[in-house]
């Protein structure tokens, strides 16, 4: 039997609109499903919008290769395309001398991903530059920025409907199953509780890149995998960001020396400017956005922090922000899981990509893997 379509895409982040749109770009007939009334209503639209250079992933690994292909991809996007970015650069600064060698460690790896345009100054060159900052030392990496992520969302959405492709919000998936000739026959439901209509959409290829629902939605062909297969669990990490009151004075991100896979509390800039500091790192069991800091305690570590590299940083002016969520593939204490594609190599279904543990840097390498996403699903690699 025929499907319906060619492609349909679980999730409209910023990396499922990345994929639909390559796709469609290839020529393939794609069909976006996003359960919220919005594209990149989770993580997408809740973390710094940083653009990162490549600097901390393990060389060899899917987040350095991804990170560093995708950033070149989204600033060439970006201007082709109207999508408002600051390539501000970022400091990463050493504010002791226990700190120094994770800077050498930083520098290192950046070689290794092929990023060579890191520069170490002494806390003179780097107060130069950022005259409030307080530090040992630092790297530079002019190649960091940040981009308008939800500009950046719009004009992926607007490449894929140029090419045929279609967006469908507020539509839950309810199930998933692989009929006789090899199609996959998505079951949704959309529309509110009182309207709610249930539809079958049948496609040859089937993407999922449903980030913090990537275990549910896996889950949802339990009957087709294959004996001894299941898909990774998701465990949600939440971010909190405290913003300022006023303008902070300086002009790139400041990011503090790594403690294992947490970057640390640092300072970014927004598009227009303005600065903002996190996240932290809690473990939760749920999803929940709620802003957690009953006791002042949350506000207090940032100042903590915060002061290590600006000891003037006006405590009064430092107020609550939002939160974001990362899907995680490992847990608390494990060491950080590399991207995750799960091809037919590794599940045993054909024409089927399942995305696991998309976290930072996935804005950044959101081109990027859109292309890996076809060359898996049209070249049949994995």
């Amino acid at each position: 039997m025929t499907p319906d379509i060619e492609t349909i895409i679980i999730g409209g982040g910023v990396v499922g609109l990345a994929i639909a749109r390559r796709l469609a770009v290839l020529g393939s007939e794609t069909l976006v499903l996003e359960r919220h009334e919005r594209v990149g209503a989770e993580t997408s639209s809740r973390n710094s919008e940083v653009i990162h250079a490549g600097i901390y992933y393990p060389p060899g690994s899917l987040r350095g290769r991804l990170c560093v292909d995708g950033k070149k991809q989204l600033y060439r996007f970006a201007e082709e395309n109207g999508v408002t970015v600051n390539p501000c650069g970022k400091l990463v600064v050493a504010t002791s001398e226990e700190d120094l060698p994770g800077l050498e460690t930083i520098a290192a790896r950046a070689t290794a991903n092929g990023v060579g345009d890191l520069r170490m100054l002494e806390r003179t060159a780097a107060q130069r530059m950022e005259p409030e900052l307080e530090c040992i030392a630092a790297l530079h990496s002019p190649s960091t920025g940040v981009i308008d992520s939800h500009g950046l969302m719009t004009a992926l959405e607007g490449h894929l409907t140029e090419h045929g492709g279609q967006v469908v919000l507020s539509t839950e998936v309810l199930g998933i199953a692989r009929d006789s000739d090899g199609n996959y026959a998505v079951t949704t439901r959309s529309g509110d509780n009182d309207s709610a209509s249930s539809t079958v959409i049948t496609c040859r290829n089937l993407v999922l890149a449903a980030g913090l629902e990537a275990t549910q939605v896996g889950n949802l062909l339990q009957k087709d995998w294959p004996d001894g297969y299941a898909p990774p669990q998701t465990y949600p990490a939440k971010g909190h960001y405290f913003s300022l009151s006023r303008k902070a004075p300086f002009t790139h991100l400041i990011y503090p020396v790594p403690s294992g896979a947490w970057l640390g509390i640092h300072l970014t800039l927004d598009i227009a400017g303005q600065a903002k500091f996190g996240p932290d790192l809690q473990w939760i069991e749920e999803v929940d956005y709620s802003f957690d800091d009953p006791d002042g305690a949350r506000r207090r570590t940032f100042i903590t922090e915060v002061q290590r590299y600006w000891p003037g940083l006006p405590a009064d002016e430092l107020q609550p922000g939002y939160t974001g969520i990362r899907p995680k593939i490992y847990r608390q204490g494990e060491a950080p899981a590399d991207f995750t594609f799960h091809g037919p190599k590794t599940h045993g279904l054909a024409n089927l990509i399942a995305l696991y543990g998309i976290e930072s840097p996935g804005l950044t390498s959101a081109l990027a893997i859109g292309d890996h996403v076809a060359d898996m699903l049209f070249n049949r690699s994995d």
